[in-house]
């Protein structure tokens, strides 16, 4: 992939180590991988760094950290394709998901996938996100 060419993820997460496996993979795929330690960075990180997509925790401190910071996110950037990923069901036996139209607008995520999360479908919903034309009101 051509550097001019490459896009930006951006992931936000408390665990370093999900943090550092998957900055890893993204950069092995070609992209650019951004990573930020918890809500308050990434508050920061999003305008500074102009990610092309951002891949959010659930759970970072307090249960809906992931929620609030996509929600501000799509406010700052309506067009900003957000994948939320949880272990809440594995935690709690909760089912989160976001497969339908109405559960993106609630979530004001573009999908929600659980941990752990294989990186070959992490990698499958971000281009499948990059790829898509924007939504009109910037939510799908």
């Amino acid at each position: 992939m051509k550097q001019a060419a490459r896009r930006r993820i951006m992931l936000v997460d408390d665990d370093a180590d999900f943090l550092a496996q998957q900055k890893l993979r993204f950069e092995r795929a070609g992209y650019e991988a951004v990573t930020v330690e918890g809500p308050d960075q990434a508050r920061a990180a999003l305008m500074q760094n102009r990610p092309d997509l951002v891949v959010v925790d659930l759970m970072m401190g307090d249960m809906d950290a992931g929620i609030v910071l996509a929600h501000e996110f799509k406010r700052a950037r309506p067009d900003l394709p957000i994948i939320l990923v949880t272990g809440v069901t594995r935690e709690t036996g909760l089912v989160f998901d976001a497969d339908t139209a109405e559960a993106r607008r609630w979530l004001w995520v573009d999908k929600v996938m659980a941990k752990p999360v294989r990186f070959a479908q992490l990698q499958a919903e971000v281009e499948r996100l990059l790829a898509r034309p924007p939504a009109a009101g910037g939510k799908t």
